[in-house]
């Protein structure tokens, strides 16, 4: 049985993470070649906002559960975006509609996939709320840091 050795950036171990930065990569790849610089343009803009749906997981991750959930609700504002660059680069032909296709699967999974995880630290807060009499306040909460080591990985 092979060892899990944990990443210095437990980030990394957000599966989450891992499939946003598959997204990064299999786009990258299916884009075809620009042949205008609007081409280009729209290609720059699809490339940054993919990579912003990594990013925000990366960043959030370090912050408080309150701020990690806003960070996440960012990606999923940056997935969305996503949509609507799969399907003006479909109307230009730098996809194809198989690669339309698999856009759109990676795009709801990762939707799901946040989503999933969004919920888990809002029942983590309700859960340590309604057991804890002596809870921080929201506020409180904002201003102290949890670690990572209390999000569950398994997104």
């Amino acid at each position: 049985m092979e060892e899990v050795v944990p990443t210095f950036f437990r980030f990394e171990d957000l599966r989450v993470y891992g499939k946003a930065v598959d997204y990064c990569g299999w786009l990258h790849v299916a884009m075809r070649e620009a042949r205008t610089e609007g081409e280009r343009n729209l290609i720059n803009r699809f490339s940054n906002t993919a990579v912003s749906i990594a990013m925000n997981i990366a960043e959030g991750s370090t912050h408080s559960k309150n701020q990690f959930e806003h960070y996440l609700k960012d990606a999923k504002s940056a997935i969305r975006e996503c949509v609507v660059l799969t399907t003006l680069s479909n109307k230009v032909g730098l996809l194809t509609a198989e690669s339309v296709d698999q856009s759109r699967g990676y795009l709801m999974e990762l939707t799901r996939m946040l989503g999933a995880l969004i919920i888990s630290l809002q029942r983590g807060s309700q859960r340590r709320n309604s057991f804890d009499d002596t809870a921080p306040s929201e506020d409180e909460t904002d201003a102290k840091p949890q670690e990572i080591h209390d999000i569950d990985f398994s997104y």
